[in-house]
């Protein structure tokens, strides 16, 4: 009778700027049989590089690193390589990151301090092929489903405003008209259904939309 065929090992890569995270992962990943770390990388750049040279089955990105960011790093591995698994591990717990990190080709996003108890799960169902999203933050996703993004614009502008701007000076660092500066918070206004600037930054914030 034939021997069962063993199944084959996970080539997984961490990509993070923080040396002992990645000596976290790799403490957790080390004594799993059926994973092995191939490569870790501390930047996007390095990211897609190792990735060319060591084709990991999964990867593990950070949203925040030098030189090149999470979600630019995902797009362009996806680029070239279309059946790329990668689940985003980062600290930030809003959706619009998610959504944007989704979109850019992340098949998974999973909370920094959830990684004792969900990261190997999320590794071996994101190589069989599923998605992960936490549960809060897909619940978040749906809600706001149908809703019109913010522009770039229109964050620029509420990132301002935020900072305590008023329109004359958010209208000057973005070399506008203030009557332009007013229009695109009326449509902030409309789009998140909020009742006024500072109702708009709250839930701005609380999206991901920008940061306080």
């Amino acid at each position: 009778m034939a021997a069962p065929k063993r199944a084959r090992t996970i080539k997984l890569m961490t990509v993070d700027d923080h040396p002992l995270l990645r000596d976290g992962l790799a403490a957790l990943i080390q004594p799993q049989p059926d994973i092995e770390l191939v490569a870790e990388a501390s930047n996007g750049v390095e990211a897609v590089e190792f990735f060319r040279r060591f084709r990991p089955d999964v990867t593990l990105m950070d949203l925040q690193m030098p030189l090149m960011g999470g979600i630019e790093t995902i797009a362009a591995i996806r680029a070239e390589f279309a059946a790329a698994r990668i689940i985003v591990l980062t600290t930030y717990a809003d959706e619009n990151k998610a959504v944007r990190a989704l979109k850019a080709g992340a098949v998974g996003y999973l909370l920094k301090n959830a990684v004792r108890r969900e990261l190997l799960d999320t590794i071996r169902a994101v190589h069989a092929g599923q998605r992960r999203v936490p549960p809060d933050i897909a619940c978040e996703i749906a809600a706001h489903l149908g809703d019109e993004e913010l522009s770039d614009r229109e964050i620029s502008v509420l990132q301002l405003a935020a900072g305590g701007n008023a329109n004359k000076q958010i209208a000057w660092q973005l070399s506008i008209s203030e009557d332009t500066v007013k229009a695109h918070m009326k449509s902030i206004f409309a789009k998140l259904d909020a009742s006024d600037r500072a109702h708009a930054v709250a839930i701005a914030a609380r999206r991901g939309f920008i940061e306080i």
